[in-house]
Order: structure tokens, then C-alpha cells, then sequence
């Protein structure tokens, strides 16, 4: 049974919690393998491997951090195959769909690329009586992210692209359905140039979460998922002084108008649930 491990501090780390999590192959409904899931005191490693890596990698200017991304885009876009091929066989996305999930993902990593200008501030001369205002962008320090299973490469790239352009280090929590494409992709962010630490994969359920919440030393966090762990995901956040995007429901809406044919409409709501 293939095993899958977290990625903290650049490498492949081996949890010792002793709990896993099924992974299922979703075109047998098999077992393909399983994933670890991690403690607190393991949360607390990857989280001193990120808080390790900020002062060097915040103080790296934009210019430097940006080849990096640049470096990322590329390397996604060589092993494009490869990652939609991972995807699909844990997710159960056709091939195209999965390279879909992908790109859209790269599409902000692309943002994440233009970063020196995204990153300017502002200065605003005489904006009273001898006042002069000006503002700064500067990285928090460590952030998270705890994404859900239907897009495994599209949100994680969208949180930790330009969390990680601006100079912050991060945390991802992936879902525990299909983790091995952020693991991949964080392989691909060493390679591209990332220091050590700047980008951990720690899988987890609850116990991964409600960590990341309380621990003291992250500053932030980004969350997709339903809406009621999305109400969660902010309060306790919040109370443990923490910014928080908390994006929960995000469904598409349908109106059906007066004059609609209703057999129709049937028909095509049913299609679009098994679509």
C-alpha cells in the first residue's frame, strides 16, 4: 500500500501519528492508497519550517521572488501531463477536465509573476496641511491554506501563488481525498527555486485544522469549503487573532423565468447534476 507523506521544511517527512486516511482510485471505488494524517506537534514542525524560512525569503527581492515563479510556471507547464494524470486518478476528473483544474491555477501564478509591480506602494504629497501619506506592502510572516477536494491544483496554486510572490512562507492543508497533486506541486516550487520551508504540504483532518487556527505564530489564513466550516474556519480563527477568507458555498445559481419550459428545464438541471 503506497503511502502518502507530508512535505515540510523541502522534503518528504514521515509523520508519527499513526493515523491515516483512505485514498480511493474513483473509477473501482479501491483502495489505491492512504494518506497520513498529521498531530498537532507535527503541524507545529511544518509551522517552524515556514517561520525558519520567512526572514530569508521575505527579505529576497520581488525581482528574485518573481524568477521563481516564473521558474514554477514553467515546470507545471513540462509536467502538465503528469500532474493532470494524478489528479485524475484520485479526483476521477477526465483527463482534460484535470488539465482544466491545472490551468486555471497557473493562471494566477502567472499574476504571481508581475509581482515587483503588483507590490508598489503609494505616496500621496500634500494630502493636508504640511501631511504627507504613504503607504507600504510588506508579508505578514507564515499563512495557511486548507483546501477542499474538487479543484486540488486550482485553489491550492491560487492561495499559495501570491502569498508566496509578496514574500510570505505557507502552509497548505490539502484535502485528504486527493493530496498527491499539492505534494507534486510543492516538489515543483523547490525546484523552481524556493528555498526550504517556503511551501509545506501538511495533510490532516480536524486535528490539521483546528492547529492551524490556534497556533500562534500563523497569521492567516485562506479557506474554500462549505459554508457551514466556512463560518467555523472564521470564528475561531478570528478569535485567535487571525486574518481570515473564509469562502464557503460557492454554487452556481439558476433562475427559471415565467415563460420557461419547465420538462425542459428538468432535463437540463438533471443533466447538469451528473454532468
Amino acid at each position: 500500500m503506497r503511502d502518502i507523506n507530508h512535505f515540510i521544511d523541502g522534503a518528504s517527512f514521515t509523520g508519527a501519528s499513526g493515523r491515516f486516511s483512505d485514498v480511493f482510485n474513483p473509477n473501482t471505488g479501491e483502495v489505491q492508497a492512504r494518506v497520513q494524517l498529521a498531530s498537532v506537534s507535527e503541524m507545529d514542525h511544518a509551522v517552524q519550517a515556514a517561520r525558519h524560512a520567512f526572514d530569508g525569503w521575505s527579505s529576497t527581492n520581488p525581482q528574485r521572488r518573481a524568477r521563481v515563479m516564473f521558474e514554477f510556471k514553467r515546470l507545471v507547464e513540462a509536467n502538465m501531463n503528469e500532474l493532470a494524470e494524478l489528479l485524475s486518478a484520485e479526483h476521477g476528473k477526465v483527463i482534460a477536465d484535470s488539465k482544466g483544474d491545472i490551468q486555471r491555477g497557473l493562471e494566477v501564478i502567472e499574476f504571481a509573476c508581475g509581482i515587483p509591480h503588483a507590490l508598489k506602494g503609494e505616496y500621496t504629497w500634500g494630502a493636508g496641511p504640511g501631511i504627507d501619506v504613504y503607504s507600504m506592502r510588506q508579508p505578514l510572516g507564515v499563512v495557511a491554506g486548507i483546501t477542499p477536494f474538487n479543484f486540488p491544483a486550482m485553489i491550492p496554486m491560487w492561495m499559495f501563488g501570491v502569498a508566496i510572490a509578496v514574500g510570505n512562507t505557507f502552509i497548505l492543508k490539502p484535502s485528504e481525498r486527493d493530496p498527491s497533486v499539492p505534494v507534486r506541486l510543492a516538489e515543483l516550487m523547490m525546484e523552481a527555486g524556493a528555498p526550504a520551508g517556503v511551501l509545506n504540504v501538511v495533510h490532516g483532518d480536524k486535528v490539521a485544522v483546528d492547529a492551524i487556527l490556534t497556533h500562534p505564530l500563523i497569521h492567516a489564513v485562506s479557506f474554500v469549503g462549505s459554508s457551514d466550516i466556512a463560518h467555523y474556519v472564521y470564528q475561531t480563527g478570528a478569535a485567535n487573532h487571525k486574518r481570515v477568507q473564509a469562502m464557503g458555498g460557492a454554487k452556481n445559481h439558476g433562475i427559471v423565468l415565467p415563460d420557461a419550459d419547465m420538462d425542459q428545464v428538468i432535463k437540463d438541471l438533471s443533466g447538469a447534476a451528473y454532468g
